[in-house]
């Protein structure tokens, strides 16, 4: 596993883009909740999302941009950033963007995101 709050963020960035959400488990706490436009989610509600959004966005491709570490410790980490998305709608190729928030504690395990919060630009 990836030593350090960012190396977990970046190999968080690189495995959502498998759609595979076994690939995510070990870089999010069991404890964590997402808060997405459509929904607060935590336990196995977070998986969910993460699948529906994949059946309904085919071939997305996710990424983040202007990533700013705005507070660290030992234990904690916070950063916030630009999350940008493409990918096919009903046959059509759209994107999307927005600003995000992600909250990292280091656990047992390692670093592990505990909090994730997205929401779309205005």
């Amino acid at each position: 596993m990836a030593e350090g709050p960012e190396a977990v963020l970046a190999l968080y960035g690189e495995r959502i883009n498998n759609h595979r959400f076994d690939d995510l488990v070990e870089l999010i706490s069991d404890e964590a909740t997402f808060w997405f436009s459509e929904g607060s989610y935590s336990g196995e509600a977070i998986r969910r999302a993460f699948e529906r959004t994949w059946g309904q966005v085919a071939e997305e491709h996710y990424w983040l941009e202007d990533t700013r570490w705005i507070a660290m410790s030992e234990s904690a980490a916070s950063c916030i950033y630009r999350f940008r998305w493409r990918g096919m709608v009903g046959g059509e190729m759209h994107e999307g963007s927005g600003r995000g928030t992600s909250v990292l504690r280091k656990e047992a395990g390692g670093w592990k995101i505990v909090h994730e919060h997205l929401s779309p630009e205005r």
